[in-house]
């Protein structure tokens, strides 16, 4: 009998990556809890297994895709509303907030995906994609 044994397959633990999602769900209600996410995603992401791995860095990169749509989304609005005044800055007034309605949306169908996957036991198949 040899001494190395087999180790079974050890599962890796799915608490922390929903936190993250949660977090980030949380988030719409008070807005400090997506930097919380974030913080959770970014420290535990280097010594997480693959599975993990992805969905830490689908949840950053979320994070990040979502600041960046929306304060242009916010500039836009912002540019606008004096420009409403003369009645030309309307259609950049409506595209920013349009833009910043999408993101929270997009937002939160990534943040559900994310779930599904977590859920099933399986790494997030496209973590750097900016689309679902």
């Amino acid at each position: 009998m040899s001494d190395t044994a087999v180790a079974p397959r050890a599962e890796e633990d799915k608490i922390l990556p929903a936190v993250v999602y949660g977090l980030y769900l949380l988030g719409f209600t008070n807005g400090l809890t997506f930097l919380v996410g974030l913080i959770v995603a970014y420290v535990n992401r280097d010594a997480a297994g693959p599975i993990n791995a992805s969905h830490y860095t689908f949840a950053i990169r979320t994070f990040w895709l979502a600041i960046a749509w929306f304060l242009i989304g916010l500039l836009l609005t912002l540019f606008g509303v004096p420009l409403s005044l003369v009645l030309v800055g309307i259609p950049v007034l409506l595209a920013g907030i349009a833009i910043m309605g999408a993101v929270g949306v997009w937002f939160v169908v990534r943040c559900v995906m994310g779930i599904y996957y977590l859920t099933r036991g399986e790494a997030y198949p496209r973590p750097r994609s900016w689309l679902i």
